[in-house]
């Protein structure tokens, strides 16, 4: 997989910051919801592949999770704004039923991406992708790009480009409003959770 193979929402990193100096990401206006009802979600595609361990790692091992997707790259300036906010949701929320997954699409593999995950102090689980994974996901042809998975393992939401931390939190707060199947109640600590951390 090339670097150029790739879109990103902002090219430069001297770019991504003029934006947050002017207030692009921050005050991004609010659509209305990203999330989609879930009578129009559709399974995520399965995948089987490695962490920076070397275990291997299935989505169906978060089934129960809501999850955050994120195709990533340590090139990728707008991939380095997004990080430290999926590093703030992992450590929030991570007991509560939700999970950040990295996929990495660096092209030199862990020699890139461990590195980067020890500076970055990146605290979710980190994964080494494919273009099958990326075929599988619709091509992924943009980074960062990101999908929101809800506990039953559909896609919810998916987000191409930089968008805002708000609009991350609002499909995030969205799916943990959501009944878990099985668990009548077992919301409301995430709910709580939620509105401590606003």
């Amino acid at each position: 997989m090339l670097k150029n193979s790739y879109r990103t929402g902002l090219l430069l990193p001297t770019a991504a910051a003029l934006a947050l100096l002017m207030g692009g990401c921050s005050q991004e206006p609010q659509k209305a919801s990203r999330v989609r009802p879930s009578s129009e979600r559709k399974p995520a595609p399965e995948f089987t592949l490695k962490d920076s361990d070397g275990k291997t790692v299935q989505l169906s091992d978060y089934r129960g999770k809501v999850v955050l997707l994120n195709f990533w790259a340590t090139w990728c300036g707008p991939c380095k704004i997004e990080i430290p906010w999926f590093i703030d949701f992992e450590r929030r929320f991570k007991d509560q039923g939700f999970a950040v997954v990295g996929i990495s699409m660096d092209e030199d593999g862990w020699n890139a991406v461990k590195p980067f995950i020890s500076e970055a102090e990146m605290n979710y689980r980190v994964l080494l992708g494919n273009d099958t994974v990326a075929q599988l996901y619709g091509g992924v042809d943009a980074l960062p790009t990101t999908f929101i998975i809800d506990r039953e393992g559909k896609v919810a939401a998916v987000h191409s480009g930089l968008v805002s931390r708000r609009t991350y939190e609002n499909d995030i707060t969205q799916l943990f409003d959501s009944p878990r199947s099985g668990a009548p109640g077992a919301d409301a600590g995430l709910r709580a959770a939620v509105s401590r951390a606003k």
